[in-house]
């Protein structure tokens, strides 16, 4: 492939940037890795994206014989054999029988053993709203509805009502705590799923890794010969340009040459978790964040924030077959992870919490579903206070009180109030929420309760 000035901008920024935030000499690196000191200050949130809007109403279904008996007539075909389900008891379950679809099988036990939540019909507000309102055209409708790319866009910035917000919630997330992080040599923020407004920030600039691993500004280019690419980058590193911005450029990408060696380093001296994780995309993303995560302390880590994604959640035809197949990846990853946090002793540490742009709706569209609104979300870590639900379930009846249309459901709780409650968790003080939550003051519920 031809190298243009062009793409070598790119590549070399793509690199240089994820970086930027790191500092130190190689050395440190080896004297770093018997440090323990740092470890019981260390939080990490690693946030799911389900792209393409989960059908929470058949992740969590009631079984109630009456409950039972209208989600069967009205899912129609979508709707889940009740003897399939999956039994759980939540702790607030007031007598109320639910289960878990059937591909959740590895979930079932964490709900048990209280390291599980649910939380139920959240989305997109700009302030509380009722039936009669969104009937009425109420400004705390948000807007752009039922819209893919707005609705995750929204949901990534916590701002409905600024549809030109550029930062994400877990950008200003890690804006709030990067002190924390001030001698770290990896960004705070962490992709392994490529940009994403979520982790958008004014100051932390998110670090971008593949789910096989680093990939650094002297291992492009793979046709050349590595060591004559070395030889000529680091002697265009070595110029003294007269420009004050190449000048900030070069040192920048120099940080960057260095940091990707000392994280390739830790990688390589530290023993991967032997927890196995399944085969799939998501599977591999959360292997390689586990991975990471077992290098936190020689890399001085304090606070850090993951993101990864999984598609095909959009499912208007053939939902039955295929989210029955998304579910059990979710299931078998998240499990996987989980364990793999228990066999690094941070269980208690690392929170990972599900998003998704909407739900989906009740009414079937005959072998699949539309767009939706409020949606249940998954929190699992050993911090979660688990074993029950949080928030309020929609009435689950078209032209009910939670429904605006066909069967989706005006959320009952606000992303701002799902945001918030894991910033605090986090280590962010009520005095600076509306920093990381600007909404917040609308809205209730600053804290859920499903963090202990």
């Amino acid at each position: 492939m031809k190298t243009t000035r062009r793409r070598f901008i790119r590549q070399t920024l793509n690199t240089a940037l994820g970086t930027a935030c790191a500092h130190g000499m190689l050395g440190d690196l080896q004297r770093t890795l018997a440090a323990t000191s740092q470890a019981n200050d260390f939080k990490a949130l690693v946030c799911i994206y389900l792209s393409g809007g989960n059908d929470g109403d058949n992740m969590l279904v009631a079984r109630g014989f009456d409950e039972y008996r209208n989600y069967a007539i009205g899912r129609d075909r979508l709707a889940v054999g009740r003897q399939a389900l999956l039994p759980i008891t939540p702790a607030t379950s007031d007598g109320r029988e639910w289960g878990l679809h059937p591909s959740l099988t590895e979930l079932q036990p964490l709900f048990a053993q209280k390291k599980l939540a649910i939380l139920a019909n959240t989305g997109l507000l700009n302030a509380p709203l009722t039936r009669e309102q969104y009937l009425a055209g109420s400004s705390a409708t948000p807007r752009l509805l039922f819209s893919h790319t707005d609705q995750m866009n929204y949901w990534h910035t916590s701002l409905p009502d600024r549809h030109d917000a550029r930062t994400g919630w877990g950008g200003r997330l890690a804006d709030a705590l990067r002190a924390l992080n001030a001698n770290a040599r990896l960004s705070l923020s962490v992709s392994i799923s490529g940009n994403n407004l979520f982790q958008s920030a004014e100051q932390v600039i998110p670090y971008q890794i593949s789910p096989e691993g680093s990939v650094g500004l002297l291992d492009y280019f793979e046709g050349s010969n590595p060591d004559m690419r070395e030889v000529a980058v680091r002697e265009i590193l070595a110029l003294e340009p007269n420009n004050l911005f190449e000048r900030a450029y070069r040192d920048l990408t120099k940080r960057a040459i260095e940091n990707n060696l000392k994280l390739k380093t830790a990688l390589g001296v530290t023993p991967p978790p032997v927890t196995y994780f399944p085969e799939t995309d998501l599977g591999a993303q959360l292997k390689m964040i586990a991975r990471l995560l077992s290098v936190r302390e020689p890399l001085g880590i304090k606070r850090q924030i993951f993101y990864c994604a999984i598609d095909g959640f959009d499912t208007h035809g053939a939902q039955y077959e295929t989210h029955a197949t998304l579910l059990r990846e979710v299931s078998q990853s998240l499990a996987a992870f989980y364990q793999a946090t228990v066999e690094l002793g941070i269980a208690d540490k690392v929170t990972t919490f599900t998003t998704s742009e909407f739900g989906r709706t009740w009414h079937s569209t005959g072998l699949g579903s539309d767009h939706g609104w409020g949606n249940h979300h998954l929190i699992l870590g050993g911090a979660v206070k688990g074993g029950d639900l949080y928030g309020k379930m929609p009435v689950q009846v078209e032209e009910g009180p939670d429904d605006s249309t066909s069967g989706r459901w005006i959320p009952t709780t606000s992303v701002d109030e799902y945001a918030a409650t894991l910033a605090r968790w986090f280590g962010v003080s009520a005095t600076e929420m509306p920093l990381v939550v600007p909404n917040i003051g609308r809205f209730a519920k600053p804290n859920l309760g499903f963090m202990g």
